[in-house]
């Protein structure tokens, strides 16, 4: 491959902390040869794979989150369920997906970020904190679906 065609690969950009399908996406990286950066403040062991790359941040509120979006660019993958970061990765072009298989889009990312700022405002009002739904198997394996047909597209361009 030469340098020219590298650089148009896309690459699969991993929010790291904290994601449940990290296994996964190293099964999509590896079995279309791209690149897997995962982004963390710590906590992640080492991959023998060379196409798994480890980037540690410091551990500042949001740290891996901008690494990842002053990183990334159109025609990547990135795996993230933090919304403000599916949107700059949308600007960006790169494509967004979430650990439970749904992509995050132009069309559906205005109605996150105003869901993510009533729920923040109604965590505020009642100090009740939300509760996240377990992941369960058919979650992960509607992510690996999604991230196989999202990555191909990605790849025939």
């Amino acid at each position: 491959m030469n340098e020219n065609t590298e650089n148009t690969r896309p690459r699969l950009f991993v929010d790291a902390d904290a994601c449940p399908v990290k296994a996964e996406c190293e099964r999509v990286a590896e079995r279309h040869r791209i690149e897997m950066i995962m982004v963390s403040n710590g906590g992640i062991r080492p991959s023998r794979n060379p196409l798994i790359r480890i980037v540690i941040v410091p551990p500042e509120p949001d740290a891996a989150d901008d690494w990842i979006a002053e990183n990334a660019r159109e025609r990547d993958v990135i795996i993230t369920n933090d919304i403000p970061l599916a949107s700059r990765g949308i600007e960006i072009g790169a494509r967004v997906l979430k650990a439970n298989g749904q992509e995050f889009t132009e069309a559906n990312i205005g109605n996150a970020l105003a869901g993510r700022e009533i729920a923040a405002h109604m965590r505020e009002v009642t100090g009740e904190q939300g509760r996240n739904a377990a992941f369960t198997q058919k979650d992960r394996s509607k992510f690996s679906s999604a991230l196989e047909v999202l990555v191909q597209a990605v790849l025939r361009g």
